[in-house]
């Protein structure tokens, strides 16, 4: 047998070899072709669906682990509180089968012999990305944020009114949450795959200040349990807040019409009063005297003329301002025929202005309110006494009204509101229908004017029921400058109790008490 060369050895080698690396070529091909074409029943590597890395999963594994991350619970985190949101209260749904269409059709849509020899030499196509499909009800998602704050909010106490004492409770600060601003970031974290939690807006409230609102509610109140007319007016005698409540209607006149009495019988003064005209302040001011008040419309006018005195303090209460402020005929006076008794005025005149008032002295309460408002001025030294009668009238005369009218103790009403040592410079007044008090009060925590009337058209008004209401407003005016510190005493205390029998102790012609032997007292000076 012959040998084979080597040469030949060699080349059976290089036979053998090739055939060994063909025959591995041809396995290493098919063997990746078949796990191409199992990777290519998968999603490609890149796929991203709705945020979320789906590459390598068959449709129904990226379906399972889509839902399970979108609907898993969104955390709304109301200040350090969690709350767990379950999307499908919200309406949250995937539109599953609308992004795994896509993602299927971009898997289809890759050329075979391409993806083949991507894949041989490990190179990935393009990323892609199929964006989140899904719907939600916002309107629902704004319900929940609403509720949730209804249960955790802690917004923000305005000053409450005590209702057994007219005092007033300071209010305190908190926190709410600003629901516009809150559902977004809800809706977004909805839509996160990761992440899914929520942060309210909550927003610091500060305690609302007492303001006069609250005051006329309170007010509002005590005048429900009347069935006639209240007429309030009261100001802020620091900032020129008001309430007005029926202030501009036409009333009765009554006593309190004797503080216009003052101020003008001070404008016609010279020098300060002598003895004699200084008693008729004091017994009108304190006695309420109808006899003295005409005695000081002679000084009005001048001479022995109540009618006169009533006429110039009419249109010196028009250049004033106050049209509806009226005296056509003095106190107690029978006017002869050819006297006017009446004077038409813009309250009077209204539609809706209330029976049975007095015709011949007239005015409102905001108008005596504004009235007083101008004695104050005054005597601080501004306002618009000063400025439409300058030299006529002065601070010191303007004092001296306020010290006069501090003296007046008679009257239920805005006095016994507030306590005993709180000066109040008023005048009261009433007839059988009517029941008013007029005044200005110097509280610790602020001076204001407080007119207060209660009328009825008809009848006899019922002293124990308009008093207790006309001292309760009073009170809860006091209460409210001086909510920190408030005048919490029985408005109906023993020193405080008038006679059933004899509620009104006002003057008709004469004094109510013999002052003929007592001095007049020296008025003190108050609001300085």
């Amino acid at each position: 047998m012959r040998r084979r060369s080597s040469g030949e050895l060699a080349a059976s080698f290089k036979r053998y070899l090739l055939l060994l690396l063909f025959f591995g070529l041809v396995g290493y091909l098919g063997y990746q072709m078949w796990l191409y074409l199992q990777a290519r029943q998968l999603l490609p590597a890149g796929m991203v669906i709705a945020n979320i890395d789906v590459a390598g999963l068959t449709l129904e594994e990226a379906g399972e682990k889509i839902e399970s991350q979108y609907m898993a619970p969104v955390i709304i985190w109301h200040r350090d509180e969690p709350l767990e949101l379950n999307p499908q209260d919200v309406g949250f749904a995937l539109d599953m089968e609308g992004m795994l269409a896509e993602a299927e059709r971009y898997r289809t849509s890759q050329n075979f012999w391409k993806g083949y020899l991507f894949h041989l030499l490990g190179w990935t196509w393009e990323p892609m990305a199929v964006p989140l499909m899904s719907s939600y009800d916002p309107a629902r998602v704004a319900e929940i944020v609403q509720i949730a704050a209804g249960f955790l909010d802690e917004p923000a106490k305005g000053p409450q009114i005590l209702p057994e004492s007219s005092a007033f409770q300071t209010g305190h600060g908190g926190f709410a949450t600003d629901i516009s601003a809150s559902v977004p970031d809800v809706e977004a974290a909805l839509q996160r795959p990761d992440e899914r939690s929520a942060k309210l807006v909550v927003v610091d409230e500060e305690a609302p200040e007492l303001n006069f609102d609250l005051l006329q509610q309170v007010i509002e109140g005590q005048l429900q349990k009347f069935p006639g007319l209240g007429s309030i007016y009261i100001l802020d005698l620091q900032t020129g807040e008001e309430i007005n409540i029926n202030s501009d209607v036409a009333m009765s006149g009554l006593s309190i019409l004797k503080i216009a009495i003052f101020e003008e019988a001070y404008r016609a003064l010279d020098e300060p009063p002598d003895a004699t005209v200084q008693q008729y302040f004091y017994e009108t001011a304190v006695h309420s005297s109808n006899f003295d008040a005409n005695l000081l419309l002679h000084v009005v006018a001048g001479e022995d003329n109540t009618y006169r005195g009533a006429d110039i303090l009419t249109e010196s209460m028009r250049r004033l301002g106050l049209v509806n402020t009226f005296i056509a005929v003095p106190y107690d006076a029978n006017p002869p025929a050819y006297r006017q008794t009446t004077y038409q005025t813009p309250a009077n005149t209204r539609e809706d202005a209330p029976a049975g008032i007095d015709i011949s002295r007239q005015s409102t309460a905001a108008e005596i309110g504004t009235l007083l408002s101008m004695i104050y001025y005054c005597s601080k030294g501004g306002g618009t006494l000063l400025a439409v009668y300058p030299g006529d009238i002065t601070p010191t005369e303007c004092q001296a009204i306020i010290d006069l009218m501090v003296l007046n103790e008679e009257g239920n009403l805005i006095r016994f509101g507030v306590p005993h040592d709180v000066p109040v410079s008023h005048k009261h007044g009433w007839v059988p229908n009517t029941h008013a008090d007029a005044g200005i009060v110097f509280s610790p925590g602020g001076d204001y004017v407080l007119v207060e009337y209660l009328h009825q058209d008809d009848g006899w008004l019922v002293a124990e029921e308009s008093f207790p209401i006309l001292r309760e407003i009073s009170r809860a005016v006091y209460n409210y400058y001086n909510f920190d510190n408030p005048y919490l005493g029985d408005a109906l205390q023993e020193d405080h109790r008038f006679d059933p029998a004899d509620p009104f102790n006002e003057g008709s012609g004469t004094a109510t008490t013999d002052s003929t032997d007592s001095p007049t007292p020296t008025p003190g000076r108050i609001g300085h």
